[in-house]
């Protein structure tokens, strides 16, 4: 309703000043008109007056011609009667001059009539115009003071507000609104305080999200961190390893070539894959090989970590086992190289490494299910029976 009447306001104040427009333009046609009279009736009292002069004129030659002698009128008569001539034509002109002036003074006076009669609607309705801005300006003022009664937001009603609604369905609205109201029921005295403690709740609540937004920015910004030295790390030893790897391989196999492989584009997701090529064979993962080949490769990968960071102490447990006499040869060779950094404690059946050892602990069961350990150190026998010790 208040936007129906605000938008029958706004009509009734644009046909207001149509209105006044028009009634301008009325009393300006009325003063043109006006002027027009006076300036025929200027015109008019002009001709009579000249028609008065040529008439006083006519009586005046009359009375001369009458006075004068009959032989000087006889000279003179053709002068009056030239003049008298002459002054009947002026006089008829100005007659003429004068009916014409009557007739746009009767033209004039007739457009005047129908100008005021023309201009007496346009000034009904500047009246009735004017009285239904007023009843709208009342209405508006009404509305205003019910939305300042009920301390309603004008500037959020606004943007709810469009064009293309009804006031029909803002009285619908109105009434559906009204039910809510009532059927929230009586008001809630105590609502303020609950209020006060539910906000206070919330800024507590809000206050522990807060922190816990920072913790958990905080927690993501220390593993970014921790994954980004983490990466660097595992890519620093990876390649560290790989390339002892590169080189200890040729080293036990005799030559040939290996490598490390990640199987994934993310450092710390991917697995890694081994490519080992022994001499006089094609490229081939590890699972090709044979089991003495994986066993002295993986030699090789154990040994290439211990070179990245060597342990005081290292157990191989029949390492050798799979490998033949020559891969023997190579693998203790490479660990006597190891055993300047690294102390081996190794168990073996073969010949060729318990040559390298420099003490041997043997176990014997002469006896079922008792057992007994026989220890020999290689370099006092070696010292004592020079023919016994390892070329």
């Amino acid at each position: 309703v208040f936007l129906e009447k605000e938008q029958a306001l706004a009509d009734a104040r644009q046909q207001l000043r149509e209105m006044e427009r028009a009634a301008q333009e009325a009393q300006f046609a009325e003063k043109s008109q006006r002027s027009k009279i006076e300036e025929l009736r200027r015109n008019i009292a002009t001709a009579t007056q000249q028609a008065s002069q040529v008439g006083e004129s006519i009586e005046v030659g009359q009375q001369e011609l009458e006075s004068l002698e009959s032989g000087a009128a006889s000279d003179g008569l053709q002068d009056l009667l030239d003049r008298r001539t002459s002054q009947e034509r002026a006089l008829a002109d100005a007659r003429h001059e004068l009916d014409q002036i009557t007739q746009q003074l009767r033209h004039a006076e007739d457009s005047r009539m129908q100008a005021e009669r023309s201009l007496q609607p346009q000034r009904d309705k500047i009246t009735e115009m004017q009285l239904k801005e007023q009843a709208a300006r009342l209405n508006q003022e009404q509305f205003a003071e019910a939305l300042a009664a009920t301390q309603a937001d004008e500037a959020a009603l606004s943007e709810k507000l469009h064009p293309d609604m009804k006031p029909s369905y803002l009285q619908g609205e109105v009434t559906r609104l009204t039910n809510a109201i009532a059927a929230l029921g009586a008001v809630n005295l105590a609502a303020l305080d609950e209020l006060a403690q539910a906000s206070e709740r919330k800024n507590f609540l809000d206050s522990q999200n807060a922190d816990l937004v920072a913790a958990i920015t905080t927690l993501e910004d220390a593993i970014h961190k921790i994954d980004k030295e983490t990466r660097d790390l595992l890519q620093d030893t990876f390649d560290r390893v790989n390339q002892h790897f590169s080189e200890l391989f040729p080293i036990l196999f005799g030559g040939g070539n290996a490598k490390l492989v990640m199987t994934g584009d993310e450092i710390l997701d991917s697995g890694v894959q081994v490519m080992a090529q022994p001499p006089g064979k094609k490229n081939a993962t590890i699972h090709l090989l044979s089991g003495g080949e994986k066993a002295l490769t993986a030699t090789a990968l154990v040994f290439s970590m211990f070179r990245l960071n060597p342990a005081p102490f290292c157990l191989l447990d029949e390492v050798d086992a799979p490998l033949d006499d020559a891969n023997t040869e190579r693998f203790c060779r490479m660990v006597k190289r190891m055993s300047d950094h690294t102390q081996f404690l190794f168990i073996s059946h073969n010949k060729i490494a318990m040559e390298m050892a420099h003490q041997l602990i043997g176990v014997t069961m002469q006896e079922q299910g008792v057992s007994r350990i026989v220890a020999v150190d290689m370099e006092s026998v070696g010292a004592e029976f020079p023919e016994l010790a390892p070329a």
